[in-house]
């Protein structure tokens, strides 16, 4: 696993830094500082971007790739990671993530330590060798024509459903308006028809669980796509069928290990071309809202390069 070839070509230009001072509700409120002296050892000029909500971050990031960054950091968890990554995808500009999020999964995934500070010194030490390595990204299309890049895992089931749920509510504040969203949707849980075409193959099933990962986990170390390998130009299906209620509570537990899989009613694929359909679902993306169903997703070898 990401035992992939380093590449000594880091190009010129300031290391451009996005921060989310809100990530993991705030504990990592005096990181910055020290993250941005880390990486100013390296050598390199440090620029931090200015913005104060998701859609002006992801527009300062394209600004500084446009304007010539030789390097990008996100300094959050993976919703800022997300932002981030929609401007260097495809490009040669390398690209950082430092975990200080409540969900940093892209980055434990593709080997950053978990601690932000250790992050940093892997991050500067590629800075300093001039080292890059590359790793895949997956592109989602909407009917519309929209696009995202994502770099962990695309939910389009039970865990979307209560995204979007929790997202409509204004109350209560905090974690405990997700907790009661899940309340909510288990109340109204029930299987939705799914069309899924793999590589042109297509298979009409009945589900509650639907995650199309490039990576192998999603909300903070559920492994939901547990075999999933961001260096094998593939992407991974898991799909959870016809669970009743009970049954769901009783899986959902061995996602954080991954042997949900192994559960009868559990299938998975892999493919490097996905297309999920089905009614009045939206999908989120490493934790972000992202385009409706129907969805073309494919495998883009090779579209990130990671410092590390």
């Amino acid at each position: 696993m990401l035992a992939v070839t380093a590449h000594d070509h880091v190009p010129a230009g300031p290391v451009a830094v996005l921060a989310n001072p809100t990530a993991g509700r705030g504990r990592h409120r005096g990181l910055l500082p020290r993250v941005l002296d880390r990486l100013a050892d390296a050598g390199r000029p440090v620029r931090l971007l200015e913005a104060t909500g998701p859609a002006e971050a992801e527009a300062a990031c394209h600004a500084a790739v446009a304007e010539g960054a030789g390097a990008l950091v996100a300094v959050g968890g993976d919703g800022t990671v997300h932002r981030a990554v929609q401007a260097v995808a495809g490009t040669a500009v390398p690209f950082g993530p430092v975990p200080a999020g409540t969900g940093n999964d892209f980055a434990v995934d593709t080997g950053f330590p978990a601690d932000p500070l250790d992050a940093v010194e892997v991050i500067a030490g590629a800075l300093r060798a001039g080292r890059s390595r590359p790793v895949d990204l997956a592109r989602m299309a909407g009917v519309d024509g929209a696009d995202r890049w994502y770099g962990a895992v695309l939910a389009a089931g039970f865990d979307a459903i209560v995204n979007e749920r929790a997202n409509r509510m204004r109350w209560p504040r905090g974690p405990r308006r997700y907790d009661l969203a899940i309340l909510v949707e288990l109340a109204r849980l029930r299987p939705r028809r799914y069309r899924l075409t793999l590589d042109g193959v297509t298979h009409e099933l009945d589900a509650v669980l639907v995650a199309v990962g490039n990576a192998a986990s999603y909300g903070g170390g559920m492994r939901i796509c547990p075999d999933a390998d961001p260096t094998d130009g593939l992407l991974d299906v898991v799909v959870g069928g016809r669970f009743d209620r009970l049954t769901l509570m009783r899986v959902k537990p061995h996602i954080y290990q991954g042997t949900h899989v192994t559960h009868p009613l559990v299938r998975t694929f892999r493919a490097r071309t996905v297309e999920v359909d089905a009614a009045g679902i939206t999908t989120y993306v490493d934790g972000e809202r992202a385009l409706e169903l129907p969805v073309r997703i494919s495998a883009v070898p090779a579209a990130l390069r990671l410092l590390r």
